[in-house]
């Protein structure tokens, strides 16, 4: 059998290959280390980069210094004045008045509409009379156009001996209007009350009402100043009653009265406020 010669190559048999793979191996990693290392950028290309930059922001803030000028002073975006229908627009205002919500924006007239500041706008609207909510959009090139959802009247309150305001569910008091409301006289809240305590008033009322459903259009007055016992008075068969009704059951409650009232006729003529808060039977107050 030959013998393989091995003289002059300094490596003995069998150690050749893993001697080789692991100089390869390290070969390797010496030539990734080196091609993974951040390439460098020299210092006049990274200046030459940073005034690019510079000059595009530059000349994009002047661009819109220049665009904000035109818009602030050109003519043709100012707001017209009081009266100006087309340029200041209002939107659902039934009761609300024009000039009230023109006066709010006096100091905007010839005004470009750019610079309105809508927010301030919006607030100072939501403080007129009958105003329950608004919105205040800008519309160019020189229009405001506002929007308003106006508040709704549940029943009138005592203002004083002689006048009588309207209040809506939140407890807020509204000024007289025009329209003819159809709507009861809620006693126990007074205009001095804090609004809180207003809103609780009128929602014991509407909780009442809301049982009761169309009979309501019958009763001409409720009392809450008693939480535990709302009263109702309304005219009937000539006769002008008070019915106390308690806290709970305001329909059944109503129609014990309207089955019985004509036997509570013919026993007590005279009878004007009926205790109703017993389920069996109707009491007559004295």
């Amino acid at each position: 059998m030959a013998r393989k010669s091995y003289e002059g190559t300094g490596v003995l048999p069998g150690i050749d290959d893993p001697v080789r793979e692991a100089a390869a191996q390290a070969a390797s990693k010496k030539a990734s280390a080196k091609s993974a290392r951040p390439r460098r950028i020299s210092t006049p290309r990274l200046i030459a980069a940073v005034l690019i930059v510079a000059v595009i922001l530059g000349a994009a803030l002047l661009a819109l210094h220049f665009v904000e000028q035109f818009l602030i002073t050109d003519p043709r975006f100012a707001l017209g004045g009081p009266g100006d229908n087309s340029s200041l627009q209002i939107g659902g205002a039934a009761h609300i008045s024009r000039p009230a919500i023109e006066k709010i924006f006096a100091d905007d007239e010839g005004v470009s509409v750019y610079l309105i500041p809508l927010a301030e706008r919006r607030d100072a609207i939501r403080e007129v009379a009958w105003v329950r909510e608004a919105t205040v959009a800008r519309v160019w090139p020189n229009r405001v156009i506002v929007r308003v959802q106006e508040r709704t009247p549940v029943a009138f309150v005592r203002l004083n001996a002689s006048r009588f305001g309207l209040i809506d569910a939140e407890g807020v008091i509204l000024p007289p209007a025009t329209d003819r409301f159809k709507l009861p006289v809620l006693a126990g809240v007074r205009s001095s009350d804090p609004v809180t305590k207003r809103r609780e008033g009128v929602q014991r009322m509407l909780h009442l009402t809301a049982d009761l459903g169309d009979a309501t259009a019958n009763i001409s007055e409720i009392d809450v100043s008693d939480g535990d016992n709302l009263k109702v008075s309304q005219p009937y068969d000539g006769r002008f009653l008070t019915l106390l009704l308690g806290d709970r059951n305001f329909k059944a409650r109503y129609g014990n009265f309207l089955s019985h009232y004509s036997q509570i006729q013919q026993r007590l003529p005279g009878a004007a406020v009926l205790d109703l808060r017993l389920e069996d039977r109707i009491t007559v107050v004295e």
